[in-house]
């Protein structure tokens, strides 16, 4: 079976360019993490990118099953954009490190919709804790694998504010989704303020 990080970071490469660095985190227990980090000087201004290397190196499992199959399940990796120079997001190593360990420490399944919590700022005082996981396929393709291999998925992150996470509880993703939408809410904006929710 072909190592899949190889392929993964090929895939991140051709789609975002060549990283400008990147840190490795290991926790007990676990593989290694990678967080790389590109840099897109966009017409929009400089947006910064971090995305994961090393949770698709295993299948996600469902934490209720007996087995975890070797071959089968879902496969991601998190990508985070955010507007570059107005805070120190390149704190957010270590919390994206923890996210992309989840499956394995935890057995959560990480797929669009959810929302995952680091339980503190994502970067100093930055005003979220969470993140939403959008929907892939738009930054960044799929990367299909050799059957019976699930295909690795790149799944956008959206910082939330504990206000937005909360309303997203009881609502949905989707609302909060179409909430932001209609505001015109910039979410790669590391100092936003939270979407109006009444």
């Amino acid at each position: 079976m072909a190592d899949v990080l190889p392929l993964v970071e090929a895939r991140l490469c051709s789609a975002l360019g060549e990283p400008d660095a990147r840190a490795a985190v290991t926790f007990l227990g676990t593989e290694r993490i990678e967080v790389l980090r590109f840099q897109d000087t966009g017409p929009e201004g400089p947006v910064v990118r971090y995305a994961t290397l090393g949770m698709s190196a295993q299948p996600m499992s469902d934490p209720a099953a007996m087995l975890a199959d070797p071959f089968a399940g879902p496969r991601a990796e998190l990508i985070l954009s955010v507007r570059g120079g107005l805070a120190e997001t390149d704190k957010v190593l270590r919390p994206l490190a923890v996210l992309a360990a989840s499956p394995q420490v935890e057995g959560v399944v990480v797929a669009p919709g959810a929302s995952l919590d680091v339980g503190e700022p994502l970067w100093p005082s930055a005003p979220f804790t969470s993140v939403l996981v959008a929907e892939p396929g738009g930054l960044v393709e799929d990367l299909e694998l050799d059957e019976p291999l699930d295909p690795v998925r790149f799944l956008p992150l959206l910082p939330m504010t504990p206000n937005e996470a909360a309303w997203k509880r009881v609502h949905g993703a989707e609302a909060l989704q179409e909430r932001w939408l209609a505001n015109g809410t910039d979410l790669r904006d590391p100092s936003r303020r939270s979407v109006p929710l009444d």
